[in-house]
């Protein structure tokens, strides 16, 4: 997408995003997982955003470290974490990484698709695994994509309001598992705000081989925090614990 920089979906979607996305996997189940997973720390978020899982983590006791490339997220982060409890990093997830060792790391809710050039992904699990403790983890949080993979333009309402439209737009080229898009907000009194996106998808599969290269084996594999088991033939997301061996 011309002119769509690292930082753009961050910058687009900040004002937005815990009320779109708060509820979009269950909170207290997905903290109580990490917590589990991490130990006695410290944790590593890629693409912290928000702090929607950093801060209650942190809150817990443990020390937590957000990176993540848009300014206008973690300035939302700091009005959420007043004490400064979450340690933050302004940078990229793959170049930027704090050194660590962390116990774990997490990249929650398909943010590990925001890395769309070639080789970016891959690059993200060895980068990861060079900060991890021995036998540390890595959770990944990701939808399973459709087979086939959905092609071309899609245009659909996401919320129909009296005095607000939001509209998405989005194209899909199957060949190179790649998918962007907008939202177009139009209300009566802001006018319109388009709020851009851009993922790079792959399948649970792709992402293991990603992990195998970079010193990981699967430890766990659950569709959700909750614990329901993962179904190759049916889950659509899933919540993958790597562990460098």
């Amino acid at each position: 997408m011309d002119g769509y920089e690292r930082s753009t979906y961050g910058d687009a979607f900040a004002d937005v995003y815990d009320e779109w996305y708060t509820d979009i996997t269950d909170l207290d189940a997905t903290v109580a997982m990490l917590r589990a997973a991490a130990g006695e720390g410290p944790v590593l978020e890629l693409g912290v955003g928000t702090g929607r899982l950093a801060v209650p983590l942190a809150s817990g006791g443990l020390r937590v470290v957000g990176v993540d490339t848009s300014a206008a997220m973690l300035e939302r982060l700091r009005a959420r974490d007043p004490d400064r409890l979450v340690e933050t990093v302004e940078g990229d997830m793959v170049a930027d990484l704090p050194p660590g060792p962390f116990s774990l790391a997490v990249v929650a809710y398909n943010t590990l698709f925001n890395l769309t050039a070639e080789g970016e992904q891959e690059a993200c699990f060895a980068a990861v695994a060079e900060r991890l403790a021995a036998g540390g983890r890595f959770v990944v949080e990701a939808f399973v994509p459709e087979e086939p993979p959905r092609s071309g333009d899609d245009v659909a309402i996401r919320t129909l309001a009296a005095d607000r439209v939001v509209l998405s737009l989005s194209r899909h080229d199957p060949e190179r598992r790649l998918a962007e898009g907008q939202f177009v907000e139009l209300t009566e009194a802001g006018g319109v705000r388009l709020r851009p996106w851009s993922i790079r998808y792959r399948s649970p599969e792709e992402l293991d081989a990603m992990a195998a290269a970079a010193g990981f084996d699967v430890e766990d594999r659950v569709e959700d925090a909750t614990g329901t088991a993962f179904d190759a033939e049916r889950s659509a997301r899933h919540v993958t614990t790597y562990r460098r061996r």
